[in-house]
């Protein structure tokens, strides 16, 4: 199945643009590397959030967007129990840096935890709103999600 309701492709240009600019900006990056996510996790990522210009006028696959949410689930989840808690550590440990850029780094590290809540948010609403379509697709049968269980307690992870 492919998505081209106009208010998904927004919601999803919306997860990118918070993604880029307030999670895996030049000052959080670095920090974000090391974080034990698989090289398939972090495609779907890049991919949700970078990537959909080229996905907008042929439609989203359902079952890929799922993944893709799935995915950044895992990062959210491992960005909350292994990252919060030393990120300024971690990126004070990267030497000098001009003190302009010490303001913003600052400033983003301070703003992270708030950041990863918005970008769960955003992303459970995307999670709703696939959901809503899948079911009113798929009369008479079981709907995609439903049949991924990657997706079982995603709402929750997103939320907590």
């Amino acid at each position: 199945m492919q998505i081209r309701d106009p208010e998904i492709i927004r919601l999803i240009e919306q997860i990118g643009d918070h993604y880029k600019s307030n999670i895996a900006n030049r000052h959080i990056r670095p920090a974000l590397l090391h974080l034990p996510l698989d090289n398939q996790s972090w495609d779907l990522i890049e991919t949700l959030t970078e990537k959909s210009e080229q996905y907008r006028y042929q439609g989203f696959h359902l079952d890929e967007l799922y993944r893709q949410i799935a995915a950044a689930a895992r990062f959210i989840g491992l960005a909350r129990k292994e990252l919060v808690p030393s990120l300024r550590i971690r990126l004070n440990a990267t030497g000098r840096i001009a003190d302009a850029d010490k303001v913003l780094r600052d400033m983003a590290i301070n703003n992270f935890t708030s950041n990863l809540k918005i970008f769960a948010d955003l992303l459970n609403g995307l999670f709703v709103k696939l959901v809503e379509i899948d079911k009113n697709a798929s009369t008479g049968r079981l709907p995609l999600y439903a049949q991924m269980p990657e997706l079982k307690d995603l709402g929750h992870q997103l939320v907590s």
